[in-house]
This record gives C-alpha cells, structure tokens and sequence, in this order.
C-alpha cells in the first residue's frame, strides 16, 4: 500500500502524487474490543460515507467498554499481566483487522503509547495502569513498527498526552526515534490532551511529520477548535495541522453531564479548525464507537464522559455525514492548503472563520448562523460565489452585493450553519 506523503507547501498531504483530505473516524478500541464481523459491518458502512483512515489504540483504551475480548500482554508468575511479555495472539488479530482496513481504502493511524502507559503523565499521575519500563517499551515499539509497517500507517506516537517530566519526554522521543529507524517513510505525530505544548525536543525533531491537537469535549473551551488551530499553523518548522479530536457527537458536556454534543456542534469545530490552520484534515468521533460500547457493558470513563451510546447506534450518528460532505466539499473545490484570512471578515464574532487557498483563487467562510455579513474582498474578482446549507447539505447561490472592496451577503434563508465559496 502506498504510504502518504507530507506536501511540499506543508500544509497538506499527497497520496500517490495527488492531494489528499485526512478523515479519519475514532476508533480506539478496535483491537481489544471488535469481533471480525462487527469490524466488517463497521469498514464498510464508513467506506460508504467516504472516510479514508482509522484512528486506533494498539494497547487497550483505559477508558473504554470492558470486558477486554482481547489482552495484550501475558500475565506474569504474580497473576499480573505485563508489558514485558507481549500476547501473539492479540497482535494476530490486529493485523487481520489491518488487512480488512486497508482492503477497504483505509489508512490506519496507530497509536504507540497511549498517555498511561507513559510515566509523569496525567494519566499515570493518577494510577491508571500500567507505565512500562523504558526497556519494555523500546522493544515493544520495535515489535508493532516492525509488525504492521507493511499497512503503510500513520504512527502517532502518543495518546492524549501532557509532558509531566523530562522522563515523559524521554520516553516518547525514543519511540519517535525506533519508528523513524524501522519504517522511516511512515508519516508520525503526537496527540495531545488540549492544554498541552510540545516539547522542544520533539517540536525540532526531524522525525516528527505533521501536528494534530484535540479541541476536547468541554462545553466551555469549545473556542479551542480555531485558537489551537491557529497556534499550532503558527508554530516554526511548519507542519500539517490535523484536528485529531474534535468534540464527539453524542457525548456528554465534559464532567457536567448535562445535555450532548449534536451534529451542529461538530460541524462546527470541524469547519473552524480547517478555517483557522488545520486544513490537512479532521477526526470524527461517536461516542459509543471510541470505546466500542455494549449495551450492559462498563464503561470505564463515565466519570467525565458519561454513559456511551451503544456501538450500533452510535455508528449511525447523522454527524457522520456531515464531516463526510466536508471531505467532498474540500475535494470539490480544491480546498487545500487553507491559510487562515480573518481580516476578511468584518464583524466582532470570532466564530465567523475565513480562510483562502495557498493561491489565493478561492476563500471560504464558515457562518455559525445566518446572518448578513460583509467581507473585504475585491468585488469584481469573483467568478462563482456558492452557499451550502450544512444542515441541509444543500448547495445554493446566495444574494451577493459587490461594493468595491467588499462584498455583502444578506441574511440566509434559515436558521442553519452556513458555508460560502469564492471563487476568482
């Protein structure tokens, strides 16, 4: 399978050549928790709508649905499991469920290290087991890079991570380094808890590929999409951007538990995150499909996520859709390498999002209600303006009134999230 590629501008990614849109679906808990049939269903009901990867946790999700189908380690002579005796077994089965993923068209995104097994982490801070030992993890690394390079994967080295210690950092930049050794064309990342910096280290390492960050699931700090979008395209050597975790629809306020996340409100952290410096892509999550939840199942993370749908039903969320037409419409007007242009827009709202094309032949606004708006651009320049209802998903012509160097659109027909596109 051929690997993706980072593109020459940096903000991108190109598969075989041609550019391509990152849209991955949540997928932790697949290889712990999927038997091959529910995997089947599962790939091709998100093939139908278009998405082209898969975000998994190699080791077990903490948080997740349990029991566990599948371990893996081996217990000790204690009755312990350890990470010092990796289980076969459990390996076998990811990697058949890799070869029906990558049948299906999907690149896989492997999490390496997920943040407990990691020591000085918030995680690990708060005894989530288990931290391997550094010699532990290095030959573990070495075992699932050599194991599953043939997939062509992404390899995000860390899973919801801080850096609690020079330590942390120690462990995470080895693993960068065993992956970059072993499958040195395989493209790598970190996911990030949403409060976190990367380390220096890691921010200059000639190993590190492309930066996703997470806007999280707290109702109050959903302004993360755009502000973390703009920090992490601002940061030098440029990279992609990706928004690896958005808000997941249907999961509860963080902690508060009261109401969920609706298709409305992923569309709109997706498109501020694409408008605001992440344009190389988005994750889409449904909370039940993470955690690969059954009904009557525990569910470990109810403390701050509530209790999950169950995985049948959550893989029919209607949000799914909507980050799909997002991929068309990325595709359908060429829309990559995005560069944010918020002094377009004149208005006070920050949650109104612009951005144009590395070229500068098209601009895209995001409007998270309809409302009149006037925007600086050259009036006369545009060949073809469109709207699209992102509620609906319907594309339409809106009233467009040229003033010089601006252009008003008047109030739109209802009481939806809307989309403009400029073309010169």
């Amino acid at each position: 399978m051929p690997a993706l590629q980072v593109a020459l501008e940096k903000t991108h990614f190109v598969l075989e050549g041609r550019p391509f849109f990152y849209l991955a679906d949540t997928v932790w808990s697949a290889f712990t928790s999927v038997t091959e049939d529910e995997w089947k269903d599962y790939l091709e009901y998100r093939r139908l709508q278009g998405f082209n990867a898969l975000q998994i946790n190699v080791l077990y999700q903490w948080d997740a649905s349990v029991p566990y189908l599948r371990f893996p380690f081996r217990r000790d002579e204690g009755g312990e499991y350890s990470s010092f005796q990796i289980d076969e077994a459990y390996f076998d089965f990811a990697e058949r469920l890799l070869e029906l993923a990558t049948q299906k068209g999907f690149i896989p995104a492997l999490v390496l290290l997920w943040c407990n097994f990691v020591p000085d982490t918030w995680a690990s801070q708060r005894g989530i087991p288990m931290v391997m030992p550094f010699e532990a993890m290095e030959r573990y690394v070495e075992y699932v890079v050599q194991r599953f390079k043939k997939f062509s994967p992404i390899f995000i080295i860390s899973g919801d991570t801080n850096f609690g210690s020079q330590e942390t950092v120690r462990y995470y930049l080895r693993a960068l380094e065993i992956v970059k050794s072993i499958a040195p064309q395989a493209l790598t990342t970190f996911h990030l808890q949403p409060q976190a910096d990367l380390p220096e280290d890691i921010l200059h390492s000639p190993y590190l590929d492309f930066y996703t960050y997470q806007s999280g699931h707290v109702k109050a700090e959903q302004h993360f999409p755009y502000v973390l979008g703009e920090k992490f395209a601002a940061l030098t050597p440029q990279r992609p951007v990706v928004n690896a975790e958005p808000c997941y629809e249907g999961h509860p306020y963080g902690f508060t538990r009261e109401n969920r996340f609706r298709a409305l409100d992923v569309r709109k952290a997706v498109w501020q995150s694409l408008l605001s410096g992440a344009s190389a892509g988005v994750a889409y999550g449904a909370h039940g499909i993470w955690c690969w939840h059954r009904k009557g199942a525990e569910f470990r993370g109810v403390e701050f996520s509530g209790e999950p749908l169950e995985w049948r039903v959550a893989l029919a969320l209607d949000g799914a859709w909507d980050v799909a037409l997002t991929k068309f419409i990325i595709e359908r007007f060429c829309l990559f390498g995005l560069r944010p242009a918020q002094d377009m827009v004149m208005a006070p709202n920050p949650e109104i999002r612009a951005a144009t094309t590395f070229d500068g032949k098209t601009t895209v606004v995001f409007l998270p209600s309809p409302q009149s708006i006037s925007l600086k651009l050259n009036g006369t320049a545009w060949e073809d303006v469109w709207g699209v209802d992102l509620e609906e998903r319907r594309f339409f012509r809106p009233d467009v009134c040229c003033r010089s160097e601006v252009v008003e659109i008047s109030a739109l027909p209802a009481n939806h999230d809307y989309l403009l596109v400029f073309i010169r």
